[in-house]
């Protein structure tokens, strides 16, 4: 039998959706994959309703319909202050996931090189291989997960074709500054980099912690390729509806690779959508409130526990520090967790480059009373 693709043995599988899994077979309360168990806004599931009996059900522009990507271009004015053209600006993917995909394949040829922050959302790494490209790995360092200014520099010296920048940072809820993203911006304009953004949290950041939009920052928009997906700000994370946000050169070279990708996202969905983005900025400030409650319920038992863990800047990511609980690594105490407390969180292992096994990522986009249960069982540690 003939083999397969040698590019694949780079890397595993999706650790998180494993632990879903995992964590699915033993009834524990999955904190790993981060979806919510409470329901979208009103507005949009009576807009899916009325969808679901309207003419919406082929295809769609395979860029995305008309009338989604002019209401998703209002509301990234909106917000960044950037004037879009709906025509000339936007991709609509399958989720941020195709749109990094796209992002990676538009910007890259094989053999390019591109810079991934470490530790970094699983896909991305798995993403510049599928490319042909190859990751240039720079540490985000504990606690306040900053990079060092010398190495990324460094790592520029490569003449990279991309970074790739997830702001807020999955896994560790970091915010990177303005000064930050304008000293990214300062050695890609030096080296001829694209910046590929990521930023699906951009609604969930905690004060006094601000989301800067990459894009926006003076002399960015033509080198920047952002991602987002209205998953996590709508909580329709299963309806995988992402957008590719850049210049008209990028775009109508992503259109491209979209469009042999999938083809489009799902028409129905989208006509639905564009009722939650055009819902008044109360609806934003009302989301991040939530999620600072959220964040404070789930980091009281944490602190209880007396664990060390990273409090988060944005996203609804922690990362608890397990180190002092005597596993084996990190992968041990996830199946532990999941098989003897019944709370399942992913194994910070799977994020970082460097061997860092002493860390379980934990989220609560969760309505409070599943949080309270997942916290009762983590006290359980304090018995061991």
């Amino acid at each position: 039998m003939p083999a397969t693709a040698t590019r694949l043995s780079a890397f595993t599988e999706s650790v998180i959706r494993g632990t879903s899994r995992l964590a699915a077979r033993h009834g524990a309360i999955n904190l790993a994959q981060g979806f919510p168990d409470f329901d979208p806004p009103e507005e949009l599931l009576a807009a899916l309703e009325r969808a679901t009996r309207g003419s919406h059900h082929q295809y769609a522009v395979t860029w995305g319909a008309p009338r989604f990507r002019e209401a998703l271009a209002r509301k990234i004015t909106r917000f960044s202050g950037l004037p879009l053209d709906p025509d000339l600006h936007l991709v609509v993917t399958c989720g941020s996931t195709e749109a990094m995909m796209v992002a990676m394949m538009t910007a890259c040829n094989p053999g390019d090189k591109v810079i991934v922050f470490s530790p970094f959302y699983e896909n991305y790494a798995a993403d510049a291989i599928l490319s042909g490209a190859e990751p240039i790995y720079v540490a985000l360092r504990p606690p306040d997960f900053a990079f060092d200014r010398e190495e990324l520099a460094k790592a520029f010296e490569q003449k990279p074709k991309a970074i790739v920048v997830c702001n807020p940072s999955n896994p560790t809820g970091k915010v990177f500054t303005r000064e930050e993203l304008l000293f990214i911006l300062e050695l890609a304009e030096k080296h001829d980099t694209f910046i590929i953004t990521d930023e699906p949290y951009e609604h969930i950041v905690f004060d006094p912690h601000e989301h800067v939009h990459v894009a926006a920052l003076p002399g960015a928009f033509e080198r920047t390729i952002t991602c987002n997906s209205l998953s996590k700000t709508y909580s329709i994370t299963g309806w995988r509806l992402g957008y590719v946000q850049a210049s008209e050169r990028v775009i109508a070279e992503a259109r491209k690779v979209h469009d042999f990708l999938t083809v489009g996202a799902a028409a129905p969905l989208q006509e639905a959508a564009v009722a939650g983005l055009e819902l008044p900025d109360s609806y934003y400030t009302a989301l991040r409130d939530q999620y600072a409650k959220k964040k404070e319920v789930l980091l009281a038992y944490l602190r209880q526990l007396g664990l060390p863990f990273t409090e988060p800047q944005g996203t609804y990511f922690v990362m608890l520090d397990i180190s002092s609980l005597g596993f084996a690594d990190d992968t041990a105490a996830s199946e532990w967790f999941i098989k003897e407390l019944g709370v399942a969180g992913v194994a910070g292992s799977s994020f970082f480059r460097e061997p860092v096994n002493h860390l379980i990522r934990f989220h609560f986009a969760k309505g409070e009373d599943t949080l309270h249960a997942a916290g009762e069982r983590l006290l359980k540690l304090r018995n061991r």
